[in-house]
């Protein structure tokens, strides 16, 4: 089979790689399209291996047809449409995966758009619903509202009846946050999101906020958060290393909560297969009705991959960039 090989962080090579089969308890999918993601272009930079186990190649969500069932495998038939969340693999005409982390494409999605949701989604409510506790009618920041993670956010904490406030970096990123639902949007080259969350809530601060940048947003995150609030980080494009004032945190009985959804295991509570499972529960439905829809920025033959990377990377898309397998 082909699959995509990592020469440098900007030469991604489609060539022969070795064939994948299902062990126990996975099954294989021929891939549709495969969602890039900012793991991927960390990856490929040689700054983010894969979990022990997983597969070199790069790609941690996929959408496509089931081609073979592992042993103990029964709940998937031969050509199902399905979509699937990977700890790597994705970028490849075939994959094998876990099949408790597999999902079947909702109704009313195309199979090809399908690939941008496991990712988003179920970065989203493990973060924001299972982890944070995101409840009606708190209100929520949520950091880069106009990426991938974010654009989905938007419309799951509106469902959820949560209120919604974002940053973005174009008056266009803003125009789609509001288009997708946003209460409050934040310019944050030209405007303090500490100030504009505090006059937005009477001075109470956010409850909820989904952080991307990390270290630089570390201290402000705080100043924005209320009382009770819950600081989720989930990646750190701002750098690693920031000083956290104690008293702040401590006087607003705050919680700073680091998570990352690749290296968790299949099973287990919070574990990839129960949030597999809750996504399929809780957002699919939403995604049905028309509440929640895939925000595609771009799609790319797979073969293309290296300008894929260079799209996520200088920002010049909102929402998902895919990469298509013909």
């Amino acid at each position: 089979m082909h699959g995509i090989v990592t020469e440098a962080a900007d030469r991604l090579v489609w060539r022969e790689v070795p064939t994948v089969t299902p062990g126990q308890g996975e099954i294989t999918i021929k891939v549709a399209a495969a969602g890039v993601n900012r793991a991927d272009l960390l990856q490929a930079a040689g700054r983010y291996p894969p979990p022990p186990g997983a597969s070199e190649v790069l790609g941690m969500e996929v959408s496509g047809t089931v081609t073979e069932l592992g042993p103990g495998v029964s709940e998937w038939t031969v050509g199902q449409p399905v979509c699937a969340l990977l700890a790597g693999g994705g970028y490849a005409e075939y994959v094998a995966v876990p099949a408790a982390q597999v999902m079947p494409i909702p109704d009313g999605v195309d199979l090809v758009d399908a690939a941008g949701l496991p990712e988003v989604a179920c970065t989203v409510w493990s973060n924001l619903v299972m982890t944070a506790g995101l409840t009606r009618g708190e209100l929520v920041l949520l950091h880069g509202g106009a990426s991938g993670v974010g654009s989905n956010a938007i419309q799951i904490c509106k469902a959820l009846g949560a209120r919604v406030a974002v940053t973005a970096g174009s008056d266009a990123k803003l125009e789609l946050c509001r288009e997708l639902g946003a209460d409050i949007e934040i310019a944050y080259r030209d405007q303090d999101f500490v100030a504009r969350i505090r006059e937005e809530s009477d001075g109470s601060g956010a409850d909820v906020i989904l952080d991307i940048m990390g270290a630089v947003y570390l201290d402000r995150n705080i100043d924005a958060l209320a009382t009770d609030g819950r600081l989720v980080v989930i990646g750190m494009q701002g750098g690693v290393k920031g000083e956290l004032n104690l008293g702040k945190l401590i006087a607003k009985r705050a919680k700073v909560i680091g998570t990352a959804l690749r290296g968790r295991p299949v099973e287990g509570p919070m574990g990839k297969g129960a949030i597999v499972q809750a996504v399929v529960d809780e957002v699919w439905p939403m995604v049905a009705d028309g509440r929640v829809k895939p925000v595609i920025g771009a799609r790319l033959p797979i073969q293309r991959a290296d300008e894929a990377h260079r799209l996520l990377s200088a920002g010049e898309v909102a929402g998902k960039v895919l990469l298509t397998v013909d």
